[in-house]
């Protein structure tokens, strides 16, 4: 069984997958966490981010692991812990590169769908109800305005002791969405068959339970089926 949730930067969806997966008793999948790994590999090794054919090598090099520890998502790159590392505002600014690459792409797409072989998912990004899993059991398309989004980024980064400034990310998201939505490889977009929730203004609890309601409405259950 697999749930798809797509949406624009900080809209929320990692927070609710990571809930929903916990209750349902699915795995957690956060997609823009493995196109990080490889983006922090790259830079570490100081290849050229222009460079496709250099980046396809390199991804189909490269062992990428999600591990569930102690109830959070652990990311592994060649067998080195890289969570807090991919978060880095370098790997940030560059991940774009590694997104936009079709052949890299493809490679992600192919160890993404070789997880739902072996588990139910609950996975996160922006194309996976589009590209990565087009039948997926449940799509859902989670968004909230540019200010919500921003304000939400803002406390996250303030509760961790990041100094910044709330009208830099909103301006850093706007850009972020022009070219999440303009690339030419799978686009941020609303697949056809998606729920789409605007989740301006709303508690998680309250997204939680739209997306729960439709499950049962589809499925009757909200128990894995594994």
């Amino acid at each position: 069984m697999v749930i798809a949730i797509d949406g624009p930067a900080g809209s929320g969806k990692s927070t609710v997958a990571k809930i929903l997966a916990e209750k349902l008793g699915y795995l957690y999948v956060d997609t823009g966490a493995m196109y990080r790994a490889l983006t922090y590999k790259a830079l570490k090794k100081g290849v050229d981010l222009e460079n496709e054919d250099i980046l396809t090598s390199l991804s189909r090099q490269t062992k990428i692991l999600l591990k569930e520890k102690e109830g959070k998502l652990k990311v592994f790159v060649d067998g080195e812990e890289v969570t807090e590392n991919i978060r880095e505002e370098s790997v940030t600014n560059s991940a774009f590169y590694i997104a936009r690459a079709p052949s890299v792409r493809t490679e992600m797409v192919k160890q993404q769908r070789e997880m739902a072989e072996e588990r139910d998912l609950v996975m996160e990004g922006r194309d996976i109800g589009t590209v990565v899993f087009p039948g997926a059991d449940l799509k859902v398309y989670l968004d909230a305005s540019l200010k919500e989004r921003a304000k939400r980024r803002f406390l996250e980064l303030k509760e961790k002791g990041v100094k910044t400034d709330i009208k830099r990310i909103e301006a850093e998201l706007k850009i972020r969405d022009e070219k999440d939505k303009s690339r030419k490889v799978a686009p941020l977009k609303v697949a056809g068959d998606a729920f789409v929730i605007d989740s301006t203004g709303m508690e998680i609890e309250e997204e939680l339970n739209l997306i729960l309601k439709k499950w049962r409405e589809k499925y009757g259950t909200t128990k894995s089926r594994t």
